[in-house]
């Protein structure tokens, strides 16, 4: 299956997008009451306009998505297109359209599906306490930074969760049949028994000896195969928090009251490391029966006393907890809230010195007798030791924070300064740099440099910036990066006089000429195997598989198993362009053998899902065709930013 994916990249690619459009989810897309000119909104469904700057948010979100997930096969330009671009209005449209139905059968969610997607979800977990609740102080600083309260962060779960049971009940009853999930795992493990013989284009080009007339004519008809590509050279600036930063030349002065006002990043609480001896009495337990509790926890206090240095023994016979009983009531180095018995445990635990024994402490859990065998001092790094890491975090957080100041002020300045970067240089402190680019990203750059960024390349080749030499305006490239450019200098795309490349053109024809020969015998030769049925040439026999290629190319195992197994054996040719011609002899076919049942159970699953994507789609056709949409004339068009 990876090898398929390696083979169909930019199929891949193609199926990524359709995946990627309709996973937008269905949240977020509520609450459309601003009304604004007809370029300012994309659609509108049963009066509810969705906005251009919505628009662009989303597209942008999976544009970013899409990079994530695709790395270095990522390629902007599929996605900047008007298909693209309609695929994503289509989206929105369907999810207001959803939004507006799931309101219209009044479906909400209760409090207690609210507080389970809450809970489900990874980085609120990650804000559980020892005792597993959640850090209500740390969640709401989470959504804080998001601009939200608990609230209305509850709320927007709430609408998701609802919006979610219509798609949710239709996926969930999709089902597919045994016998189809069997014949489709038996077609895909399917192996087949083959030999090759191959007509290498290499083999007939000592054969081909080109006439100049052939080189003039062969050169005039694909002159732009020989063309120098056209280049820029250009003046840019970056600014990016990572370039703020670089800028960022903090004094003594804001080092020291940036690390008073973060000062407990370089601290390192107390932790004490104790023993303890619980006896169970639950909180829920009869009076008498923690009053029991309770004395046997005070005679177990009076041997400790008498015997301190038998505490490990005594624990290990007697203590109710049994994960630190078995190693004589440790519980190892700990900080304030760290362990399950809560404040009055902690204040006893941390009132001790080393070798320390406690009163009898109460908690939920019963009464505990502790030992203090440890004790770690609160420990603060002084400025002077932490000043370089301080300088670092300093300048990031500067830089986060001059971004989000200065991007606005950074797209009007070039803009409003367009014949020169200079201006903005010095106000934001940065550097111009040069470069030479093309129209298209150099493969030799890494992806995401900003130079690579397809927007930004069609910026610079446009007709304001090459014939101007105006400013190309600020490209968002993402992650929080803006780059504007300037053209110094402009080299259009030339053909080189024929005299010049007449190697190159020779090399060309001689490649082209030889594989059109290799393919001619080629296609005459599978005629002649068709009616023979013979062996001779071909190599020895290799078993093949739709996951097990052999080495062979995809277009040569695509032809082999779309051979008609019926007729055995069965002759297929497959034109391999520049290589040559290539001849199959499929000689038998091998079934698999019994597919275990966890296989096909998630053969049946997977192809269950496909089912419920098109039943999920038909049902979003159906209602978005019984709401009233409008879509804007700009709806297609691409973002101006």
């Amino acid at each position: 299956m990876l090898d398929f994916f390696r083979n169909h990249q930019r199929l891949m690619m193609g199926l990524l997008i359709l995946i990627i459009l309709p996973g937008l989810g269905f949240v977020g897309i509520q609450g459309f009451s601003n009304f604004f000119d007809e370029n300012a909104w994309v659609a509108s469904v049963n009066g509810h306009k969705i906005t251009r700057a919505e628009f662009d948010s989303a597209f942008r979100q999976q544009v970013d998505r899409a990079r994530s997930m695709l790395g270095s096969q990522f390629d902007g330009k599929m996605f900047d297109t008007p298909e693209t671009r309609a695929a994503m209005v289509d989206s929105l449209v369907q999810h207001r359209a959803m939004a507006d139905e799931t309101q219209r059968l009044h479906l909400t969610a209760s409090d207690d599906a609210v507080r389970r997607v809450l809970l489900a979800d990874p980085v609120i977990s990650s804000l559980r306490k020892p005792d597993g609740t959640i850090d209500v102080d740390r969640y709401k600083q989470l959504l804080a930074m998001q601009g939200m309260t608990p609230a209305q962060y509850d709320e927007r779960m709430r609408y998701t969760t609802a919006t979610e049971q219509i798609p949710g009940s239709i996926q969930s009853t999709s089902f597919t049949s045994k016998s189809l999930a069997q014949n489709l795992t038996e077609l895909a493990e399917q192996k087949r028994s083959v030999q090759g013989l191959s007509l290498r284009a290499a083999d007939y080009t000592a054969k081909i000896q080109p006439t100049d007339a052939q080189l003039t004519a062969f050169y005039d008809a694909h002159r732009n195969d020989f063309a120098t590509p056209e280049t820029a050279s250009i003046q840019y600036l970056v600014l990016s928090p990572s370039a703020i930063a670089a800028a960022s030349k903090p004094s003594d002065a804001d080092l020291k009251k940036y690390y008073d006002d973060n000062i407990q990043r370089y601290r390192t609480e107390a932790e004490v490391r104790a023993s303890h001896i619980l006896v169970n009495a639950p909180k829920d337990a009869s009076a008498a029966d923690r009053a029991k509790a309770e004395q046997k926890a005070e005679e177990l206090l009076s041997q400790v006393k008498a015997h301190p240095d038998q505490f490990a023994q005594i624990a290990q016979k007697n203590s109710d907890d049994s994960g630190s009983a078995s190693k004589g009531g440790d519980l190892g180095y700990f900080a304030r809230g760290q362990i399950a018995g809560g404040k009055a445990f902690d204040d006893a635990a941390f009132s001790l010195k080393k070798g320390e024994v406690s009163c009898i402490v109460e908690s939920d859990f019963g009464y505990h007798i502790i030992q203090a065998t440890g004790v770690k001092p609160a420990v603060t790094k002084p400025f002077d030791e932490v000043k370089d890491a301080l300088a670092k975090d300093y300048a990031a957080q500067q830089g986060t924070k001059g971004f989000a100041d200065d991007a606005q002020g950074f797209t009007d300045l070039v803009y409003e300064k367009s014949k020169s970067l200079q201006p903005a240089a010095d106000k934001y402190k940065l550097t111009i740099q040069t470069a030479t680019v093309g129209p298209k990203p150099n493969a030799q750059l890494p992806q995401d440099n900003p130079l690579n960024n397809p927007k930004f390349l069609a910026a610079v080749f446009a007709s304001d910036s090459v014939k101007d030499h105006n400013n190309t305006q600020a490209i968002d490239v993402g992650n929080n990066t803006l780059i504007a450019a300037r053209v110094t200098d402009y080299k259009p795309s030339a053909v080189p006089a024929f005299d010049t490349v007449k190697d190159e053109v020779r090399k060309k024809l001689v490649a082209d000429m030889a594989a059109g020969m290799a393919k001619k015998e080629g296609e005459a030769k599978l005629a002649e195997l068709q009616k023979s049925k013979s062996t001779d040439g071909f190599t020895s026999p290799v078993t093949v598989s739709r996951n097990d290629a052999q080495g062979l190319p995809s277009a040569a195992l695509s032809a082999i198993f779309k051979a008609d197994s019926s007729k055995l054996p069965a002759y297929v040719g497959v034109d391999l362009g520049a290589d040559g011609y290539a001849i199959y002899r499929v000689n038998s076919v091998e079934k698999p053998a019994t597919i275990a049942p966890d296989r096909l159970a998630g053969a049946r699953q997977q192809i269950a899902q496909v089912y419920a994507q098109a039943e999920m789609e038909a049902y979003l056709d159906s209602l978005k065709a019984r709401s009233n949409v409008k879509l804007s004339h700009a709806s297609t068009q691409a973002s101006s930013n």
